[in-house]
């Protein structure tokens, strides 16, 4: 079991695709912004932003209830540290998706798009990889 509390093995599924679907669309997106297509680098931002809200709000219901601040606690046990940090990371994760999604909404600027992707891409790679080895396997 995982040290930080068990999650079934359908849901630990889901969300597994769920981190590859999404990986997929900032794939999309990255080729799109590359390509310097950008009607369809903001469509797929959109949809990137989109599945990662829904996502991470599913994930957040089955994490245990959140501190009232997301600062660490003295004494907090290591699964309130474990889920407190993924809340950071997705609060994190989701501005980084939305400063994206108004860059090309308000300037069309595919260069700043991009490198606000590279730092999002790291961060995504980085939280799915945390996630899936210490939450979503057994």
């Amino acid at each position: 079991m995982s040290p930080v509390g068990p999650i079934s093995p359908e849901d630990a599924v889901v969300l597994a695709s769920e981190h590859r679907d999404i990986d997929a669309l900032m794939g999309e997106f990255l080729q799109a912004a590359s390509s310097k297509a950008l009607a369809e680098a903001v469509d797929t931002i959109a949809r990137f932003d989109d599945a990662l809200r829904v996502h991470m709000s599913s994930e957040e219901e089955l994490f245990p209830p959140a501190p009232a601040k997301l600062a660490p606690n003295p004494g907090e046990s290591e699964a309130e540290s474990f889920f407190r940090e993924l809340r950071l990371e997705h609060v994190q994760i989701r501005e980084l998706s939305a400063m994206i999604r108004r860059v090309l909404g308000e300037s069309a600027d595919l260069a700043a798009a991009q490198n606000l992707a590279a730092g999002l891409a790291k961060r995504w790679e980085a939280h799915t990889a945390r996630e899936e080895k210490a939450w979503l396997q057994e």
